[in-house]
């Protein structure tokens, strides 16, 4: 069994213990000035522990974000009860968090401002999720019948990543502007006789 930093007997979950903490200690402080120290004591596992279940820091942010990405990507996009336009629409509804934290920033935006180097574990894992969400609104304009349904896909994507830049910056859910902006984007991409959301 594994002892945190206190020398408590933690017992089994220590990885899972490791990313969750992780996850909170980056969004609350950043990427950056979260040490392996700090992660070990908010963890309570042992730096040796860590170094067992991820080679570096390198790697639990990079696993971080591989998790994050299966945690969110579904509560958007794998839903069957939604129409192509709502399903589009629904990437636009604001996401309620545990942390308190009314403009959290999108997990995959702040790796990429952190993290300069581009051979960083992390910077690849943060492109795919990226393309991937720009392929998955294109698809969906596909579906809703859009003239370009790749452009489309682009803009939407540029748009979700601003709104989320935007409600951190300012400190104010920019969401539903962003919203209102897709709307108007899908309705030009379909055609003005699309049915409102």
């Amino acid at each position: 069994m594994d002892t945190g930093p206190t020398g408590a007997r933690r017992g089994r979950g220590a990885r899972e213990r490791l990313l969750n903490s992780a996850r909170e200690l980056f969004q609350e402080r950043g990427i950056n000035t979260t040490g392996m120290d700090m992660l070990s004591a908010e963890a309570q596992v042992s730096k040796r522990t860590i170094y067992q279940h991820f080679g570096s820091k390198d790697e639990v942010v990079a696993e971080c974000l591989r998790t994050q990405d299966l945690q969110s990507e579904p509560g958007v996009f794998a839903r069957t009860d939604l129409s192509p336009r709502e399903h589009i629409l629904a990437a636009f509804e604001p996401n309620p968090t545990s942390s308190g934290d009314p403009t959290p920033m999108c997990p995959f935006i702040r790796a990429a401002v952190e993290i300069a180097d581009p051979e960083h574990p992390a910077r690849e894992v943060v492109r795919t999720y990226k393309l991937s969400v720009a392929q998955h609104f294109s698809e969906l304009a596909r579906m809703a019948g859009a003239h370009d349904p790749d452009v489309l896909g682009q803009q939407l994507a540029l748009l979700l990543d601003g709104a989320s830049i935007r409600t951190r910056a300012l400190g104010i859910e920019m969401l539903p502007v962003a919203a209102g902006i897709a709307r108007e984007l899908i309705d030009r991409a379909v055609g003005f006789d699309a049915q409102p959301s």
